[in-house]
């Protein structure tokens, strides 16, 4: 396991806010896809550096956010120009 802020079987706060912003941004991310990525996608690609800073025990889920939103964040430009959707 790795190591970190931990107290007991607990969890600190700023890993438990990480957690929930990694999962924001994946959400986001996903949504982006294909509703204004211009907009979702780079707020989801933000908040996922957020949560890849505030991460000490959940680094790989803000990680994982982090690739997934830029990933999906260019898969959504490419869509909205090639299909001629709004980007913004």
């Amino acid at each position: 396991m790795e190591g970190g802020e931990r107290y007991g079987d607990r969890i600190t706060a700023a890993d438990a806010v990480a957690g929930f912003l990694a999962a924001l941004a994946i959400l986001g991310a996903a949504l982006s896809i294909v509703w204004y990525p211009g907009r979702l996608g780079t707020a989801s690609v933000l908040i996922a550096v957020v949560a890849c800073g505030l991460a000490t025990t959940q680094r790989r889920l803000a990680a994982y956010a982090l690739i997934f939103a830029g990933t999906c964040w260019f898969a959504g430009m490419v869509i909205a120009v090639v299909f001629e959707r709004p980007i913004f």
